[in-house]
């Protein structure tokens, strides 16, 4: 990603004027000076002198305000969207389009304080026609979107007499993403197939015309010809192909502000949107379509998914988009998650949920989100651990919620796991594989991942496993 554009000038000759500096002003006084002195006593080179004193400074500043039309910087970022802890490096070049050489060059690049101080550079010259480059890195240890820029370019004569400050138009965007980690390929409880050949839809979303033969068409396979419907007709009919079946996959980040507890890089809040990018890149690599949905019913990249196949330009794509949307997600005002049951539709495939704290109303809300998928992985956090490591812990907390809320999530056919401080989304996620089972060394020793028996009261039928 890149930007820049000409410098523009900034006001007329009075701006440039401004600029003087106090040498400027000085030589400027004291020619004036001298001039009055020289009239006053009638001596032509005092005069003269006065005269050279006055003439120098202004001359600065009319070659000065003629330079800084004629120029251009441009400034490319490169890459625009990193990992959090990441460096990107950013590269200004300077180019002077005016026929005669530069004095002084001043360079200074707005950037937020997250991504360090702000760069400054010094070019003594540049002849006409040439071009100068510097660069400079950023790295941001938080998640979000900042603004490069404007580019801010001070021009100084060689005598010291004026100095004027421009500033490009133009800026550049530094995404910083959470950062992700591989998971390992293990089996979903319940889950289907990704993508190809799998089972047929029901006929109250795709009509009775899918599941019955069609009349011949021109260029039909006549091994196709579904005989006994022909009989019956009177013409030529042959059998339809089986649709192909992708497996939807939600993942659903709780981003309720109640149910976090502790800030900065290490708080459960940013566990869970690191987890929750990890989890949609990783489904995307395997060919899944991916939505992301959070308590609020926004989903992304909409209520379809995305639609990219294994790997390629268009699984990076799909993952680019989701992770700029969890670049800036923040924690939200909503006191329940019954917008993102809303949000759900009837016949989920997979539905992976990255839960904070539970009340218990929080967790019925839950249990009934899975009956609109075919299979549910839920990642709680365990709230009072959270808040004894980020030493925020309160007087309300009770032992064995953590537990009760979890046994109502597996009663309702989710596979859940407790999430501690400093918990491995890798073990994790290896740990929600039904065949694997629990680590029995692990947080959440003890806990059983309960695999999906058919009982989907939404029309969800659950299909054969694959791998993710």
């Amino acid at each position: 990603m890149s930007g820049g554009s000409q410098v523009a000038g900034q006001g007329g000759l009075r701006a440039a004027l401004a600029g003087l500096t106090t040498r400027g002003r000085s030589f400027l006084a004291a020619g004036v000076a001298a001039a009055i002195c020289a009239y006053l006593l009638g001596q032509a080179d005092l005069l003269r002198v006065g005269l050279l004193l006055a003439a120098l400074p202004l001359v600065c500043v009319l070659v000065l305000h003629r330079t800084r039309h004629h120029v251009a910087a441009h400034r490319t970022l490169v890459p625009a969207r990193v990992p959090v802890g990441a460096e990107a490096r950013v590269r200004l070049s300077v180019e002077n389009l005016s026929r005669l050489p530069t004095g002084v060059l001043m360079l200074q690049d707005r950037v937020p304080y997250v991504l360090g101080p702000r760069p400054r550079f010094v070019l003594d010259r540049v002849e006409a026609g040439g071009r100068r480059e510097v660069s400079y890195r950023v790295r941001s240890d938080l998640r979000g979107r900042f603004a490069l820029g404007p580019l801010e370019l001070r021009l100084a004569d060689p005598f010291g007499m004026c100095e004027l400050t421009c500033a490009f138009g133009s800026s550049d965007t530094l995404t910083a993403v959470p950062r992700t980690q591989p998971l390992p390929a293990v089996r979903m409880a319940g889950e289907t197939a990704g993508f190809g050949d799998g089972r047929r839809r029901s006929a109250a979303l795709a009509g009775e015309d899918d599941v019955i033969p069609r009349g011949y068409r021109h260029g039909d396979d006549l091994r196709r010809v579904h005989w006994r419907s022909t009989a019956r007709h009177g013409e030529l009919m042959v059998r339809r192909e089986e649709q192909p079946q992708r497996t939807r996959c939600t993942v659903l980040l709780d981003t309720r502000e109640a149910a976090h507890r502790g800030t900065g890089p290490e708080s459960a809040f940013e566990w869970a949107v690191a987890a929750a990018a990890s989890t949609a890149t990783h489904l995307l690599e395997r060919g899944f379509p991916v939505r992301l949905l959070t308590d609020t019913g926004s989903a992304v990249p909409g209520p379809e998914g995305t639609a990219a196949g294994p790997g390629g330009s268009d699984s990076d794509a799909a993952a680019g988009l989701l992770l700029d949307a969890l670049a800036v997600v923040e924690p939200s005002a909503q006191p329940d998650l019954s917008a993102a049951y809303e949000a759900l539709r009837g016949g989920e495939g997979l539905l992976i949920g990255f839960f904070g704290e539970l009340d218990e109303a929080a967790a019925e809300a839950a249990a009934r989100m899975r009956r609109r998928s075919a299979a549910a992985v839920a990642f709680v956090l365990d709230g009072d651990a959270w808040a004894q490591h980020s030493w925020q812990a309160g007087p309300g907390a009770r032992p064995g919620r953590l537990d009760d809320r979890l046994r109502m999530l597996r009663e309702a056919g989710w596979t859940a796991l407790p999430v501690a401080p400093g918990a491995s989304l890798p073990a994790l996620w290896r740990a929600a594989d039904g065949a694997s089972g629990i680590p029995s060394d692990g947080p959440w020793a003890g806990a059983a991942a309960t695999p999906y028996a058919p009982a989907d009261t939404d029309g969800a039928a659950a299909g054969a496993g694959s791998g993710t």
